[in-house]
């Protein structure tokens, strides 16, 4: 819980210097969505944006989740039975992730209407307030918190 320090054009660099090959104009406005849906919730979109870019490969996806679905953050993801969820549009799969986020991260209730089908799971709410204790309870990756941190320090420079 904190206000990310990134502005758009940084978001954009940062991303730009890992993936080259992404469509720019995409790049843009996820970043755009990152910084609205994040400040909305009261969510670093710093932290918001580089766990996006983990979890899709910088927009390489390649898993189980698959660009169409707007799903940036493998909201869902539990195997081949259960690909993950789909979402209607880039900027309601932004939200959801940040929604997500904001129930590991706080019991506080969600500002804006909610979006993430899997909210109610989050048990109990603000479980894991820090990126470190993200990892064994986001993900089962007992590194993914570290993993984070670096790519947090690579857009913070």
């Amino acid at each position: 819980m904190a206000e990310g320090f990134a502005d758009e054009a940084r978001l954009v660099a940062f991303f730009a210097r890992n993936n080259r090959k992404a469509d720019t104009a995409k790049v843009r406005r996820l970043a755009a969505f990152y910084i609205e849906e994040a400040r909305a919730e009261g969510i670093s979109s710093d932290v918001a944006f580089v766990q996006m870019c983990l979890e899709t490969g910088f927009l390489r996806f390649g898993g189980l989740v698959t660009v169409d679905m707007n799903n940036f953050c493998g909201l869902g993801s539990m195997g081949k039975k259960s690909p993950g969820v789909r979402f209607p549009d880039e900027r309601t799969g932004v939200r959801a992730h940040v929604q997500h986020l904001k129930g590991y991260a706080s019991a506080e209730p969600l500002a804006l209407a909610p979006v993430d089908p899997r909210y109610r799971y989050i048990k109990p709410k603000g479980k894991a307030p820090t990126v470190s204790q993200l990892a064994g309870t986001w993900a089962m990756d007992r590194s993914y918190g570290t993993k984070l941190r670096a790519l947090l320090n690579e857009l913070r420079g």
